[in-house]
């Protein structure tokens, strides 16, 4: 008993040194930078439309509303301040547990007189202590650098309401093996999270080798031009990936439900380089999670997983999106506002081809007919599927819609 009793201590003492080492961390390099100027996404997000197809890749069967309440778990420097911004009648709610991060965010609610944001200097697994439940819980690029992501997670699905939805975003293993052979690089060699470490990484990262895995990271991510962002990938004392599989048992252990990817044309067996496979009906005929995990690692290079969850014991009907039957005549189509429709050097048959700018694989585009363009041409955010395509069209509508849906070029208001 007493051998057990001081085995329990140490342990509690490696969590708490561990937890402070990440809270220093970003005492000393807040992450993201601090940003002064919200101005061009106050702008952007003006647009009631942008707003309505965030909503509703949320809550597809809710009807559409601006006051709901929002808890940003692990906020860091702005991410509260902007959905605050984003959804001026909403009550937001900020919390981190790095009192820089909470100072930086309450300088821009107080430039932008953020009526409807509160903050609190409290790290996850405490978010109880509010004694309040949030329609929307967002919490990206935190979970992984915690002691006990498990712990939090459950935490933060406990404040979760009973409708609610959580938009989650964890590191992905494959696509970030030559960050975690930097990571070694770094320990093995002394390079350590201060000044005088960072300017060491720097300088080792221009000599690294054309071909090592990380140089394609560095090339093609803008952020990774930024000391802070260098410092938070590559010398942060607390990081872990998930791969879909371990995702979606986190997601299980934590009572939650996967809901849908935040852009899941790149995880569709239906979508991209996994239709052009040799026998592609060997990946559709698979369940949807084990459809996921295949797709991650034939890609290989996916970095971060963002999903849409909810509450385990929520009702799925009132989150899912479904062809089957007929209710899929009465959702009202909704173009996300990332949809590029290209006219220009098309393939053959062709009339435009939709791009979402937002998806990171290139291969991932929907080329389109003349009678589908026509179809697409009159969404309008008001009409129903049934009301665009008519009886003539239904079976042609019903294969167009759903993949649009599955490409990320529509949500759905299905609330009617």
């Amino acid at each position: 008993m007493a051998e057990n009793g001081s085995q329990d201590r140490q342990s509690g003492a490696d969590c708490r040194s561990s937890s402070a080492q990440v809270q220093d961390f970003y005492e000393r390099y807040p992450y993201p930078r601090p940003v002064a100027d919200l101005d061009a996404y106050r702008l952007r997000w003006e647009d009631r439309g942008r707003r309505r197809a965030d909503f509703h890749l949320f809550w597809p069967h809710t009807p559409y509303k601006e006051d709901h309440t929002i808890l940003v778990a692990g906020c860091g420097t702005s991410q509260a301040a902007k959905h605050a911004l984003r959804w001026s009648r909403a009550k937001v709610t900020g919390i981190d547990f790095s009192a820089t991060s909470v100072r930086c965010t309450e300088d821009l609610k107080h430039k932008y007189n953020l009526t409807n944001l509160e903050l609190h200097e409290l790290p996850i697994e405490r978010v109880g202590e509010l004694r309040q439940t949030f329609d929307q819980i967002v919490c990206t690029g935190v979970l992984h650098h915690l002691e006990d992501p498990d712990a939090a997670l459950r935490a933060l699905r406990d404040v979760l309401a009973p409708d609610g939805a959580m938009h989650l975003m964890v590191y992905a293993p494959y696509g970030r093996a030559g960050v975690y052979m930097i990571q070694e690089f770094c320990r093995r060699v002394g390079i350590t999270a201060s000044d005088d470490g960072i300017r060491a990484l720097v300088g080792s990262l221009e000599e690294l080798p054309a071909n090592h895995p990380l140089a394609r990271l560095l090339r093609d991510t803008p952020d990774f031009r930024r000391e802070a962002a260098l410092a938070d990938a590559l010398l942060h004392p607390q990081d872990r990936a998930y791969s879909v599989p371990q995702l979606f048992e986190f997601l299980d252990g934590a009572g939650l439900r996967f809901g849908r990817w935040v852009r899941q044309a790149s995880y569709s067996a239906r979508c991209g380089l996994m239709t052009r496979l040799p026998e592609p009906s060997r990946i559709a005929e698979l369940e949807p999670a084990e459809q996921y995990a295949a797709t991650e690692l034939f890609r290989g290079t996916m970095t971060t997983h963002s999903v849409v969850a909810y509450r385990n014991d929520a009702a799925i009907s009132s989150t899912r999106v479904d062809f089957a039957g007929d209710a899929w005549l009465d959702y009202v189509p909704i173009r996300l506002p990332d949809t590029l429709c290209i006219q220009e050097k098309l393939p053959p048959g062709a009339a435009a081809v939709l791009i979402n700018r937002a998806h990171t694989f290139h291969d991932v585009y929907l080329p389109i007919d003349a009678r589908e363009k026509r179809l697409f041409d009159t969404i309008d955010g008001e009409r129903t599927i049934g009301a665009i395509v008519g009886d003539q069209h239904r079976e042609a509508g019903r294969a167009l819609f759903e993949r649009l849906w599955w490409h990320d070029q529509v949500v759905f208001d299905a609330s009617r």
